[in-house]
């Protein structure tokens, strides 16, 4: 409810509808269409990971914020991975809120500062179940067709710089840039900035005991 109230009292925004579990919100989603959908990634029965799983297979697939209250870490990974755009914090700042939403509407990601930190050091600890030695593997797998200057691109991507920042780290145009990532996504198969950079962390991860 305190969502809904803080996205309708902006004017470029409107609530289409709210959902009590996971079937509701396929079922919403399926009738209204939204553009933006927030997941918890704790609800009822099955959790928010495998729900945003079959709201991108949707033929109309709505763009999907994850809400957390940090109570496992490896739910927002995994949600991340299946193709959430962002994942906010629960009581984040209203304002905060309407930025993520906004910023998710326009195809870009909303991954607060804070929570990002968190997400990298769960992903990257020794011995994390996250981020196991098969998926490192497969990870590594994904990334080998990748020229090394789509590579350079992807872990700068994984570093969190935008377009400008890639061409001065790697001396070349912004063009270049956004022709390397269009070719990163066709090549690993992603949808967006995320999942390149969940896939630089876990291949590059070293693993329990190095």
């Amino acid at each position: 409810m305190a969502v809904r109230l803080v996205v309708d009292g902006e004017s470029d925004l409107t609530v289409v509808g709210e959902a009590a579990d996971g079937e509701e919100a396929l079922a919403l989603v399926r009738e209204k269409a939204p553009d933006v959908v927030l997941m918890d990634v704790r609800m009822p029965g099955r959790d928010g990971v495998s729900w945003t799983r079959e709201l991108l297979a949707l033929e109309r697939p709505p763009r999907v914020i994850v809400l957390t209250a940090f109570d496992s870490d490896a739910l927002v990974l995994d949600a991340l991975r299946a193709g959430a755009l962002g994942f906010v914090l629960k009581h984040t700042p209203p304002g905060q809120i309407i930025a993520a939403v906004r910023s998710v509407a326009n195809g870009e990601p909303a991954l607060s500062p804070q929570a990002t930190a968190r997400l990298i050091t769960a992903a990257t600890a020794a011995g994390s179940p996250v981020v196991l030695g098969a998926a490192r593997e497969a990870a590594q797998k994904r990334l080998a067709p990748l020229t090394p200057r789509e590579l350079d691109t992807a872990r700068a991507i994984a570093d969190g710089l935008g377009n400008r920042e890639i061409a001065e780290r790697l001396g070349i145009t912004v063009a270049t840039v956004k022709a390397h990532t269009s070719s990163l996504f066709s090549k690993l198969e992603v949808d967006n900035r995320v999942q390149i950079a969940l896939l630089v962390r876990d291949a590059e991860h070293p693993g329990p005991g190095h």
